[in-house]
């Protein structure tokens, strides 16, 4: 994956992300998120790092993911099954860490994502109400 810059626009992995007919199974590594305007236009992309890390893993039906934060006193991992289309992940959780038990059982267990992926890269992209793009997490295949 390539972030340059070319004409001070940056490269997105959205750009990259060609869709094909792609597993998400396997392990994948958080490489950076994105912040997008209201035009659906990346405004910013934070980088993970050693500091800042997300693993998840997905099996024919099963996902795990940890996160780890050396800024964070909270930890987080969950756990729970998922289901994709050509351009659609929903994860939906049943337990996990402390912190992520009181959002399943306060606020929410199923996540819905517009999916992107190729063989090794995918962004799983949150959107609003009108199906516009706010917020994604990109990954970069680490396992089959």
């Amino acid at each position: 994956m390539s972030c340059k810059q070319e004409n001070s626009k940056e490269s997105t992995v959205n750009e990259e992300i060609k869709p094909a007919e792609s597993n998400i199974q396997g392990v994948w590594e958080l490489v950076s998120f994105y912040n997008y305007d209201d035009n659906g236009i990346v405004t910013d992309t934070l980088k993970a790092s050693e500091t800042n890390k997300q693993i998840k893993i997905y099996t024919e039906t099963r996902i795990m993911w940890s996160r780890f934060n050396i800024n964070d006193t909270i930890d987080w991992f969950g756990y729970g099954s998922y289901v994709t289309t050509d351009s659609s992940l929903t994860e939906t959780l049943e337990y996990g860490s402390k912190s992520m038990n009181r959002v399943i059982e306060e606020e929410q267990n199923v996540f819905d994502f517009k999916l992107i992926i190729n063989e090794d890269l995918y962004s799983q992209i949150t959107v609003d109400d009108q199906g516009r793009p706010f917020f994604a997490e990109n990954y970069k295949r680490l396992e089959h």
